[in-house]
């Protein structure tokens, strides 16, 4: 309607006052520790679908950054990289260990790839491409709900089950906010996490 105005179609915008419809969504599905299973019995050691699933369950990385990461990432036992989501203003920098699960994998990957995601030909792969791929691979495992940017979900779940705190995840996810680590740990099991809240009660 504001473009029928610019045109000199119409003198005023019907709808400037009408408020956006909120259509109910509870976002990616996180995945559960039953799904992982299920992806990892079906895409073994060795493969890329098992390289790219561990790179981003623990790691936390977005398919953006996951393409990217590689040795150049790799100081020590420690995982270095800055957030492209949020690179506008610098990038927040992820700084964390590597977890001894995805040192085992990264191990078998070549010391002269550029990243550790990328193509038989040596390239690297889009993000676009590589969430393609984790389609089929969860396709290939029976996990229609379940997503690449599901995984990024499902390690700050695991994290809060682990008894993390909320600026503890964030430091390894990279969000900005506490509202954004609250969203992201809300399928968090709720029993798990009020036994150990009352356990620290004195």
């Amino acid at each position: 309607m504001d473009h029928a105005i610019d045109l000199g179609w119409r003198k005023e915008n019907p709808v400037r006052t009408v408020k956006p419809l909120k259509v109910p969504s509870r976002g990616f599905h996180t995945w559960n520790e039953e799904e992982i299973q299920m992806f990892y019995s079906v895409h073994k050691l060795g493969t890329v679908a098992h390289t790219a699933m561990t790179l981003m369950l623990y790691t936390g990385a977005a398919r953006a950054d996951a393409v990217k990461l590689g040795w150049g990432n790799i100081k020590g036992n420690r995982l270095h990289y800055r957030r492209q989501k949020t690179a506008d203003n610098g990038g927040v920098l992820i700084d964390m260990p590597i977890h001894p699960e995805l040192r085992s994998v990264l191990d078998n990957c070549s010391k002269d790839a550029f990243t550790f995601l990328q193509t038989s030909n040596g390239k690297s792969r889009s993000a676009k491409g590589l969430g393609n791929m984790m389609r089929d691979w969860c396709d290939e495992a029976g996990l229609p709900n379940c997503s690449s940017h599901g995984l990024r979900k499902a390690i700050a779940r695991r994290m809060a089950e682990a008894g993390c705190t909320a600026h503890e995840i964030m430091a390894v996810t990279g969000h900005a906010t506490l509202a954004e680590v609250t969203r992201y740990t809300k399928d968090a099991n709720r029993p798990k996490l009020a036994d150990g809240g009352i356990g620290k009660l004195k």
